[in-house]
């Protein structure tokens, strides 16, 4: 029982090196898809496999096994070795909600302060200037009194020429189209659930820069011209990253200049992709199934022993008279 429910927190270590070959081999759309559905998959088992191994722990305590209606020790195993194991558990969860809360905490701060900077700018399709000599682009999600909006600095529509304009605001739209938001929190909450989940958010952030750069190259006809706009509002926005200041754009709102650019504008410059399955999608599948298999094994076998610590058997299913 405790073999199974510890697989589904060493299985998201092998998560990482897949991702980055999905991102390289899959079309962008595809790939933004499967790595955060793995992602999501990978942290819920994390966190069900934490809870479930709490509980030995809780059910060692006197008032939480007579609540329980214990009738004699839980047998999973080795006590000392089951004890340690729910004591570890049980610190790695009370680390991961303080995490995720703070986090959370902050991310929404930063997007609630994001959100009143362009309140009061005028909308124009969804677009507002903002007056920042400083380049920077990104797109803002709304609320449900706040609509969504594209936020592009004085500086950044300085730096770029007109058409390169037209290709920032396609791939900014495509991020709002596509809700490439929902995506990034998705990555990041799992990030913080578990270390080895928060690498993989750097992939699902170039999946979803590579999904609006092809959107941008559809849109304006023209690769070498996306990833020319691409090139330079990250060259601008470089030149002012360390600065006071700064525009600063929330987690999940993502920007054309995010990501590894020359990756992106290497991908622009190639031939269209092609959408195409490859073995890293196989092995995404098969990683949060046996994950999924893993954590569901260990609660029903756990259930099992507790029905047993109870006075039943575990295939004796009658109800017990009041």
């Amino acid at each position: 029982m405790i073999a199974l429910l510890l697989m589904p927190l060493v299985l998201p270590w092998a998560l990482a090196p897949l991702a980055r070959r999905t991102v390289e081999k899959v079309r962008p759309e595809i790939a933004l898809w499967a790595i955060t559905c793995a992602t999501a998959a990978l942290a819920v088992g994390v966190m069900a496999s934490l809870g479930a191994l709490l509980l030995p722990l809780a059910l060692a305590l006197p008032p939480v096994g007579a609540l329980a209606e214990l009738v004699r020790p839980l047998a999973v195993g080795p006590r000392s070795l089951v004890l340690g194991v729910s004591v570890l558990a049980t610190g790695a969860l009370a680390l991961a909600a303080h995490h995720i809360l703070r986090k959370a905490a902050r991310e929404v701060t930063r997007l609630r302060a994001a959100q009143a900077r362009v309140a009061h700018l005028p909308d124009a399709g969804g677009l507002c200037v903002l007056d920042d000599p400083r380049p920077d682009a990104y797109a803002l999600p709304g609320g449900p009194r706040r609509p969504d909006r594209i936020v592009v600095t004085s500086g950044m529509l300085r730096a770029l020429g007109p058409v390169e304009r037209e290709a920032l605001l396609a791939h900014e739209r495509a991020h709002l189209a596509a809700k490439h938001h929902l995506f990034l929190s998705a990555a990041h909450l799992a990030g913080w659930c578990h270390p080895a989940l928060a690498a993989v958010a750097a992939h699902v952030s170039f999946a979803a820069e590579r999904a609006a750069d092809e959107a941008a190259a559809r849109r304006c006809g023209d690769r070498t011209l996306a990833a020319r706009a691409v090139g330079r509002a990250a060259l601008a926005a470089s030149r002012t990253a360390g600065s006071a200041g700064s525009a600063g754009a929330p987690t999940v709102a993502p920007g054309a200049a995010g990501g590894p650019v020359p990756a992106r504008v290497r991908a622009l410059l190639a031939p269209t992709p092609v959408r195409r399955v490859v073995p890293a999608l196989l092995a995404m599948a098969l990683l949060c199934t046996a994950a999924g298999t893993s954590s569901l094994g260990g609660a029903v076998r756990l259930h099992h022993a507790i029905e047993t610590a109870q006075g039943e058997h575990p295939s004796d299913r009658r109800p017990r008279c009041g």
